[in-house]
């Protein structure tokens, strides 16, 4: 079999990649000639706008020669049988697969057939028949779209040229820069490549050097380096900047007389220690019939950022803020996020809001969405909801102003976080029993001083303060979602959707936790639901817990953003949408806006633009979790520079047939060992066992294990770090935290 996931074969929530599908239907009809209509009936494409894509992509087609017209509006394919597009992806190796749409395997494509295509490249490939390793392989015959044009790497200067060494472990070449495109930089320092152009008997392709990033290896470089190389933003345009900065963010009478005013309802908002950005308030009241109403409400975002300007564009290129590991690269600028659209304590503000009649035992009895006016009473960290929760501490004072006049009310705010934790509390009970999973991953974050030098480790858990909000922003977005997507005739709207997770990688996880004496029960949906929530807090506090709930996540399909609703697996929601976060995640400006525009009985919206824009927010959302990804990882390998004298206790986290992997258990770091470095053997992989042996000894390091290790290379530049195992007779100084 490929390497692709059954959840990734069957996914077919839209007509994406028309082209593909349009080939295979002609390449599975042979010399036949079909129109249009023909080509849509065997794609089960019926309403008009499918259509309309599909004669324009038919048009696209035939510019490109890919497919021949020979009668009056009939079509054959003129590619040869054997010839497929699709998406490439580069191994380390620097072989690659090319991944399409409908094939059941992924074409291998050896180094020497890639023919200059580079990662994430959209390429013509042409399928041998034979097979390798049980894979089909092929040759890359056309480049259709480039996926990238410019690359990070660090410069080598000669005489009269220069080259330039990527970073990009999937980048499997370097770049020639002529000398007058050097553009200034110096020998050995980071520069921002362009792809000018690969001439056909050049073994390396031609480019300029469009930015010199600075001294590999210093702090700013490399955070600048890992944003261009995922092509995001580090900063707004000036124009987008003065449009915001000239927005009137000012609360108006004419503009709240259109809303529900609910700024004497008692509303706080509960965030991060660190936030800036307060997206979401609760407001909490209890009727007079004894039920609760709760309001979630929304920064409403879409207020300021309309559709057309300068500032939805780039929202909407960027689609999402990045969460570095030193800072934040907002979606939209400071003005909005951190002021006009920030529920800050004391303040008036425009809300986006889903109000909910609740009981006593939880459960929903009536809702409303609509605009409103909030006033938050108090901000709190979680820290200090935690500790109302945990002491039971029941008045907090607080004084509000609403359009000038003083409301000196004590309010028990404290109740009503306690109220609202025990709501909470038995809403999570109740979709637990559901079927849904229950991910509490650590994460580690760093103590930075000023110079954002990594002083120190900790690890950022959930406890009832965020389990409490939690809950209630699934609720809203679940409600938000079911309002739409239960409507007759179907309404266009976005979805966070969740695929079942694939049967082959949930037979590999049970492979690997039965190593620790776990089990899972793969008999049908609901055991294995079960089965992964024990595992995942059976193995709380213990040495594997990170590595099992890492291999747990990894064999979950991705969530993605798509106008087709097929549930969300891991939450057990048979509806669900993002709304609840709209100053960081365009995919929930968009939700605010079909919401407001169905409210007013607006048409169903149009489908392939909105699905259009899931998949750029989809997209997006990945490039910056990458970006995350390596951000956390250069600054561990940062702070492991200055421990390297030390020895510590690691846990195998993977094995492979040229390393080890381990992570140390007191800060989550994890590094390699090669097997050339460990010298008192020879030693061998064995997959089935997930383990290398020695040949002489028999010596076994298996996935799971306990070793000693010490940092013996922390390459900021390439961001890895080496390992070597230590005797434990030979160590010097143990840091081990259980």
């Amino acid at each position: 079999m490929g390497r692709r996931s059954n959840s990734q074969k069957k996914k077919k929530i839209s007509i994406g990649n028309l082209d593909v599908k349009i080939l295979q239907v002609l390449k599975k009809v042979g010399s036949k000639p079909i129109n249009y209509k023909q080509i849509a009936g065997k794609l089960k494409v019926t309403d008009a706008s499918g259509r309309n894509q599909i004669i324009k992509k038919i048009a696209q087609l035939a510019a490109k020669k890919q497919i021949e017209e020979v009668e009056r509006g009939k079509f054959v394919l003129k590619v040869s049988a054997s010839t497929y597009t699709g998406k490439v992806d580069v191994t380390s190796k620097g072989s690659a697969y090319v991944i399409v749409e409908d094939l059941e395997e992924d074409i291998f494509i050896p180094s020497n057939a890639l023919n200059k295509a580079f990662h994430g490249d959209v390429v013509e490939v042409y399928l041998y028949r034979r097979r390798r390793k049980g894979n089909h392989e092929g040759e890359i015959n056309n480049i259709i779209q480039r996926k990238r044009t410019e690359f990070i790497g660090v410069i080598e200067i000669k005489e009269k040229f220069a080259f330039v060494s990527c970073q990009d472990p999937k980048m499997y070449t370097d770049f020639f820069i002529p000398k007058e495109r050097i553009n200034g930089a110096k020998n050995g320092e980071l520069v921002l490549v362009t792809l000018d152009d690969w001439p056909e008997k050049a073994d390396s392709p031609f480019g300029s050097v469009k930015e010199v990033l600075g001294i590999p290896g210093e702090h700013e470089t490399e955070i600048h380096a890992i944003l261009l190389q995922y092509g995001l933003p580090y900063e707004f345009p000036k124009e987008v900047e003065h449009y915001a900065n000239d927005l009137d963010t000012s609360i108006q009478a004419d503009e709240i007389a259109k809303r529900r005013d609910m700024r004497k309802t008692l509303t706080f908002t509960i965030d991060p220690k660190d936030a800036k950005d307060f997206d979401d308030a609760l407001s909490f009241e209890v009727l007079k019939n004894g039920n609760y109403e709760v309001g979630v409400h929304i920064a409403d975002v879409s207020h300021y950022v309309q559709p057309g300007t300068i500032l939805d564009k780039e929202a909407y290129e960027r689609a999402t803020s990045v969460y570095l590991v030193d800072r934040v690269v907002p979606m939209l600028p400071e003005i909005l996020s951190n002021n006009a659209c920030s529920l800050r304590p004391n303040e008036e503000k425009y809300t986006f809001s889903a109000v909910f009649e609740i009981t006593p035992n939880a459960k929903l009895v009536n809702e409303w969405f609509g605009r409103t006016v909030t006033y938050s009473d108090a901000r709190f960290a979680y820290e200090e909801a935690q500790q109302v929760i945990e002491t039971q501490e029941t008045f907090i004072s607080a004084s509000i102003s609403i359009t000038g006049e003083e409301y000196n009310v004590t309010k028990p705010i404290a109740k009503a976080i306690l109220k609202l934790d025990e709501l909470a509390k038995i809403m999570r009970t109740a979709r637990m029993k559901s079927g849904a999973l229950s991910f509490d991953k650590t994460e580690v974050k760093f103590n930075l001083d000023e110079n954002n030098e990594p002083v120190g480790v900790f690890f950022k858990t959930s406890k009832d303060a965020n389990k409490l909000i939690e809950e209630f922003m699934l609720l809203a977005n679940k409600k938000v979602s079911e309002f739409i997507g239960k409507q007759n005739p179907k309404k266009t709207f976005v979805y966070r959707v969740h695929d079942e997770p694939n049967e082959e990688k949930l037979a590999s996880l049970q492979t690997v936790v039965s190593q620790f004496g776990h089990k899972l029960n793969l008999q049908n949906k609901n055991t294995v639901t079960s089965s992964l929530n024990k595992l995942l807090s059976d193995v709380k506090g213990k040495k594997e817990q990170n590595m099992v709930d890492t291999l747990a996540i990894r064999t979950m399909s991705k969530a993605i953003y798509t106008t087709e609703n097929i549930g969300h697996y891991g939450l057990a929601f048979d509806y669900y949408s993002h709304f609840t976060s709209p100053i960081r995640r365009y995919p929930d400006v968009m939700a605010h806006r079909l919401l407001q525009h169905y409210l007013d009985e607006g048409k169903s919206a149009n489908e392939t633009e909105y699905e259009d824009k899931c998949k750029h927010s989809s997209e997006m959302e990945g490039l910056a979790a990458n970006a995350e990804r390596d951000s956390i990882k250069f600054m561990q390998i940062k702070f492991m520079q200055e421990h390297k004298h030390e020895t510590f206790v690691g846990v195998i986290s993977g094995v492979t047939e040229w390393g080890i992997y381990v992570e140390i258990i007191q800060n989550k770091c994890e590094g390699m060992i090669r097997l050339r470095d460990l010298n008192d053997d020879h030693y061998m992989f064995i997959q089935d066992k997930y383990a290398v042996v020695g040949k002489r000894t028999g010596k076994e390091y298996i996935l799971g294990d306990e070793v000693l290790v010490k940092v013996r290379n922390a390459d900021l530049i390439k961001r890895h770090l080496d390992f070597t195992i230590v005797n434990p007779n030979e160590q010097e100084e143990l840091v081990y935290t259980s």
